[in-house]
């Protein structure tokens, strides 16, 4: 007869002190929370409240008319791009700037991460890893105006000094042949510094004792890098190359528009200066909406394809 009472009462008194925990978690809580809302309010005021502008990607814009009251026109301006005579032109250009990027620029945080991390003395590798990453703090119109004064045919520092020496001067703003190679050199400097901390953070995590057994079986520095080393970076490596595959066709704007010149248009013409082109110059907004929103797309199959292909695998993916 008293069972069902104590039950009842046990039941009824145990809400209080779960009242009172989520009471406490939340008063906890708050401050991380609010720490966390400025950057949710960046997200969605400049990342998702923009989205609503994709809807001029199907219609023929007019500022005068607004959103709403424009023309709507379908997928015509998918057509255009698809037909328009510098597509094949643009991407070759943004594929190959992206594969040499991913294949070339993307091991070089890797490679420097695991050099540093066989620097012995802690002074010479904060050093260096200071040095390696301050690039990254440059504009790129830092960067590429110290190499147009370098370089500048007639009265650049470089140029100058090897025709002093009665060398050939190297056209290294106008020559096509050279821009990707600049392009290329530029982003290395600038960011592979920076890229390496990643990658220095995941090494750090590594259990010392694994580096201790390695070495009382006779392993080599080498041999600790190719079976401990790497093998522990396998996941941050795969997630930062399926989060980099999210802008395989996006190669960035203000790199590419500060090197390029009517004379190496034909390797540095890219859907970043076409959009620029067509849309603050030209003024046609409908047209590059939908270019950028052509991109996005691209981008997006691209990380969830990745993504899929290391999940069939057993990696870790993104999601």
């Amino acid at each position: 007869m008293n069972a069902p009472i104590i039950q009842q009462q046990s039941v009824g008194s145990s809400t209080v002190p779960s009242v009172r925990v989520k009471s406490q978690y939340w008063k906890r809580a708050f401050p991380y929370y609010f720490m966390i809302l400025p950057g949710l309010l960046y997200l969605l005021i400049f990342r998702y409240a923009p989205m609503f502008g994709l809807f001029i990607a199907f219609k023929k814009y007019s500022p005068f008319q607004g959103v709403w009251g424009s023309e709507w026109v379908g997928f015509d301006h998918f057509v255009r791009l698809f037909t328009e005579s510098d597509f094949l032109l643009l991407l070759k250009n943004t594929l190959i700037l992206n594969l040499l990027d991913v294949l070339v620029a993307f091991p070089f945080p890797i490679l420097i991460a695991v050099l540093l991390n066989e620097v012995g003395r802690k002074y010479w590798k904060n050093s260096i890893q200071t040095i390696m990453y301050a690039p990254h703090f440059l504009s790129w119109v830092v960067i590429v105006g110290i190499t147009m004064l370098l370089f500048r045919t007639q009265d650049g520092g470089i140029n100058a000094l090897l025709g002093s020496l009665g060398l050939n001067r190297i056209e290294l703003m106008t020559d096509p042949h050279y821009f990707r190679f600049v392009w290329l050199f530029h982003n290395i400097w600038q960011g592979a510094g920076w890229g390496a901390i990643i990658y220095l953070a995941s090494i750090a995590s590594i259990d010392p004792a694994l580096y201790e057994a390695a070495r009382v079986d006779g392993a080599s520095r080498l041999r600790q890098i190719l079976h401990i080393t790497l093998p522990s970076l396998k996941t941050i490596i795969l997630i930062m190359l399926i989060l980099r595959l999210g802008n395989f066709i996006d190669v960035g704007f203000e790199h590419v528009f500060l090197l390029q010149n009517p004379l190496n248009l034909e390797v540095s013409d890219v859907f970043e200066t076409y959009i620029y082109r067509q849309g603050l110059v030209q003024g046609d907004f409908s047209y590059v909406t939908a270019v950028g929103l052509f991109k996005s797309v691209v981008g997006l199959v691209m990380v969830v394809s990745a993504n899929a292909i290391a999940k069939r695998f057993g990696e870790e993916g993104v999601y």
